[in-house]
């Protein structure tokens, strides 16, 4: 097997893979996969008959050099076979492991090949679409509230607009995100882990339509205030990429979080909204929405 480096116009070749896609957490969408590549991250692919192996080279931090489980539409990859393969490949760890892969062999058998750790910035949160959709029950009525006082100081002003997103509004996405980091300190020194989304997040916007995802975005008196991506990530689950809006206009996060359930998720009877990254507040936002389940991720260390 040879890997090469993965770069945005090999998404159409290595979407089959893809295809039947069952582990639960965000780290296995194709989109993600690509649009995390950076000067200190790059992902690559290497095909070992129907399965394509992934593996994850850092240049500063190249301890954290790893695979993740490997994605086929028809093969599993049992314990005794996972090990040898990293054995192989000359790799010792595998990242987002989802906890899924534990249960359906038994964390005992797995534990004879790996050492087992938990990773706990990477827990995804999975919510019913429904849920986020309807926004129905007294566990919600705070972020109906806000919507409604968004609706009347905005929505019913004819203030607002919401549009598909495609690739001509990159530079208007750009400059919304520039002044959307400013109210975070997306700055590297300051906070690695957003700085490294906002540049993903370009990545992805400049590459939506090779990448085969849904966007909106959000105008407030004709200037872009908030914008969404969301892809299919299993049979029943949609991922959402990105959500971004301003925090200083009330109620805004919610009202266009509502609409992002509604108009990016047809057919989709869950929604995985990524893991909290261990940003302070941003595990208390995702908790406060009720998620239906969340999905644990495991590093395995070969033994």
């Amino acid at each position: 097997m040879k890997f090469k480096p993965i770069v945005p116009s090999d998404f159409p070749k290595l979407k089959k893979f893809f295809q039947r896609q069952r582990y639960r957490l965000c780290a296995y969408s194709l989109p993600s996969i690509i649009a995390w590549n950076s000067a200190e991250f790059q992902s690559y692919a290497a095909v070992d008959g129907k399965s394509l192996i992934v593996s994850s080279e850092f240049t500063s931090r190249i301890e954290n050099r790893h695979l993740i489980l490997p994605v086929s539409p028809s093969k599993d990859y049992p314990p005794l076979q996972l090990h040898d393969l990293a054995v192989k490949l000359k790799f010792d760890k595998y990242w987002f492991v989802p906890e899924d892969y534990l249960l359906q062999y038994g964390k005992a058998l797995v534990e004879s090949f790996f050492e087992v750790k938990e990773q706990k910035d990477y827990k995804d949160y999975i919510y019913a679409a429904d849920d986020l959709a309807l926004l129905k029950g007294n566990k919600y009525s705070r972020k109906r509230n806000l919507i409604h006082q968004f609706e009347r100081s905005h929505v019913d002003k004819d203030r607002v607009t919401i549009e598909k997103m495609v690739p001509s509004f990159l530079s208007a996405c750009i400059d919304f995100l520039e002044k959307w980091c400013e109210e975070r300190s997306c700055d590297i020194d300051e906070n690695e882990a957003l700085f490294c989304e906002r540049q993903a997040a370009i990545n992805t916007i400049e590459n939506i339509d090779l990448f085969e995802l849904d966007g909106i975005l959000l105008r407030i008196d004709g200037e872009i205030n908030a914008f969404g991506i969301a892809s299919r990530l299993t049979e029943s689950i949609g991922v959402l990429h990105f959500e971004k809006a301003f925090a200083s206009k009330k109620g805004l996060y919610q009202y266009f979080d509502r609409e992002c359930a509604r108009r990016l998720f047809k057919g989709c009877s869950y929604i995985n909204k990524e893991s909290d990254m261990n940003v302070p507040g941003l595990a208390k936002t995702k908790k406060s929405y009720h998620p239906v389940m969340t999905v644990k991720s495991y590093m395995l260390t070969v033994r």
